[in-house]
């Protein structure tokens, strides 16, 4: 895999193949399967590579490390597109943006209550509720 890698970069490609590209297709043939297993990188930025790490374990032990990661990685491409090494921990996942929903009017009672104690389903309680009203305005 190196060596398409070498190649690629040789071939001057830079109509088809921007050196972001070849820049991120890299990082997992400098670094290997089990650690870009843990890692995306996402851009080249000024010369900064970006890198995104699953938890701040990684991007911790990635960080001591990149001095032999970017010396792998001027191996892989044979340029130096690639000047710096930027580790970044990755953030939660966001959601889309959602559609904004209507809150229901809550439905309107058809029936008109004449007495607020009519609204009361137990003959007994709208009894006792009546009475204890009058007691209270007398």
């Amino acid at each position: 895999m190196e060596r398409a890698g070498r190649t690629l970069a040789k071939l001057k490609l830079s109509d088809t193949i921007s050196s972001e590209e070849l820049a991120c297709a890299a990082w997992p043939v400098a670094i290997g399967s089990r650690i870009a297993s843990h890692t995306t990188a996402i851009g080249l930025v000024r010369g900064n590579l970006v890198v995104e790490c699953e938890d701040a374990v990684w991007q911790r032990q990635l960080f001591y490390l990149k001095t032999h990661i970017l010396k792998k990685i001027h191996e892989v491409l044979d340029t130096s597109t690639v000047t710096d090494v930027e580790f970044r921990m990755a953030g939660p996942r966001r959601r889309p943006p959602q559609i904004a929903v209507q809150p229901r009017a809550p439905l309107a009672d058809t029936r008109v209550l004449e007495d607020e104690a009519d609204g009361i389903t137990d003959a007994g309680l709208r009894i006792i509720y009546r009475q204890s009203r009058k007691k209270a305005a007398g």
